[in-house]
């Protein structure tokens, strides 16, 4: 009954050794899962080493012998010995991590260190290690007597980018913010945050929202506003169609040629619109002609005043400013009259339009009508109509 127990645990239990190498397997250089970390990276190292594979039944080790060490260095900083395991029993294949802490530097602007920089551990997954914005790190493994290998990864901080998940916006979308910042992935083996400032053309103070990494090693921070037509409250912000929308935020983390102490804003804008399409925002009733008592005309002579009137309505629950045209044209075909009014309508207004004219003669006249909502964009906001007009 013992020895059955016994037997059961030895064949569960890993058991690590170190020992000297088979010189007659090959052998193959350090890998690492990136070419390139940030500063508060993890680092995930393998070693196919088939040689040092020495015990098909146990999971093995290397590196933390002296004869045979794993160095892990950064500048000044380094682990030695540290200890790398196989991934499993007879692999040949050896791995382990470590996590870079940087060095003191306020990452936000708030005047507090964001970082705990240290260097300890032996392996194959305790380690911390020191590093620089702009450094490398080398990795070592005396592999045999005399014979060390070595792989060397640069470290380096990055340009952070903002963007919005479009372009444009209605005013009932939600809205996602989107930074990606390797630099700002703190802590490798947790979920970071970062603050975002947005803010509109209608409320320039706006909000500050908080943006969750993706996941632990990621960089990538994503968080996800809402419009409102009144005051910016929570992940609420005040803007109206017609604004645009801006969000950034401080990134103080800038690669070479800026220096530890420098920084800059990053930010990116988009534009928010209705969703009702521009040339159906406001609607445009057809023309009527009346003398000047405002009595309707059923036959018109040359020479005398009458009244164009023309009804505007407006459709979206917004202030709307418009450009209301009347462009008269003779039976050449020769504008001879061209006239403008210029407002603003309130949410669903109706509103009432005179021009007064007098034809000159009797011929027979097209009025047309454009409604715009500027000189500056000339951006239609209903179809154009057109009236024929009958002098006698």
């Amino acid at each position: 009954m013992y020895e059955f127990v016994l037997g059961f645990f030895l064949i569960l239990a890993p058991v690590y050794a170190e020992s000297v190498p088979d010189y007659e397997k090959p052998f193959a250089p350090i890998f690492t899962d990136k070419p390139v970390y940030s500063w508060t990276d993890k680092i995930i190292i393998s070693i196919n080493a088939p040689s040092w594979n020495s015990s098909p039944n146990q999971i093995d080790s290397i590196g933390e012998s002296e004869s045979h060490p794993i160095k892990i260095s950064s500048g000044e900083n380094f682990l030695k010995p540290y200890r790398l395991t196989e991934t499993l029993s007879n692999s040949g294949i050896f791995s382990g991590e470590i996590i870079l802490t940087g060095f003191l530097h306020d990452v936000d602007g708030d005047r507090i260190f964001d970082t705990n920089p240290k260097t300890i551990g032996n392996g194959p997954t305790n380690g911390f290690l020191e590093t620089e914005n702009h450094d490398s790190i080398t990795i070592s493994f005396e592999f045999a007597d005399g014979i060390v290998l070595t792989e060397s990864i640069p470290i380096m901080w990055n340009m952070g980018t903002i963007q919005f998940s479009n372009d444009t916006f209605f005013v009932n979308d939600s809205i996602e913010i989107h930074v990606i910042d390797p630099d700002l992935n703190l802590n490798p083996e947790r979920i970071d945050t970062i603050n975002i400032e947005v803010f509109s053309d209608s409320d320039n103070a706006g909000i500050e929202v908080v943006a969750i990494e993706t996941s632990e090693r990621s960089g990538d921070f994503i968080t996800n506003i809402t419009l409102s037509k009144d005051t910016s409250s929570g992940n609420r912000l005040h803007a109206i169609p017609g604004d645009t929308i801006f969000a950034k935020y401080d990134d103080y983390t800038l690669p070479k040629p800026f220096s530890k102490s420098d920084h800059h804003y990053v930010e990116t804008s988009a534009m928010i619109d209705h969703s009702i399409p521009s040339i159906n925002r406001i609607q445009v009733y057809p023309i009527s002609l009346s003398d000047s008592f405002g009595n309707p005309v059923t036959s018109i002579i040359s020479e005398t005043q009458m009244q164009i009137v023309g009804k505007i309505e407006n459709h979206i629950d917004y202030d709307q400013e418009f450009i209301y045209f009347i462009q008269i044209k003779n039976s050449d075909f020769h504008v001879i009259s061209l006239s403008w009014i210029q407002g603003e309508l309130s949410p669903k207004q109706i509103l009432d339009i005179s021009q007064s004219w007098i034809p000159e003669k009797s011929d027979t006249y097209f009025l047309e009508t454009y409604v715009w909502n500027s000189l500056n964009e000339l951006t239609p906001m209903s179809p154009p109509t057109f009236t024929t007009i009958f002098v006698d």
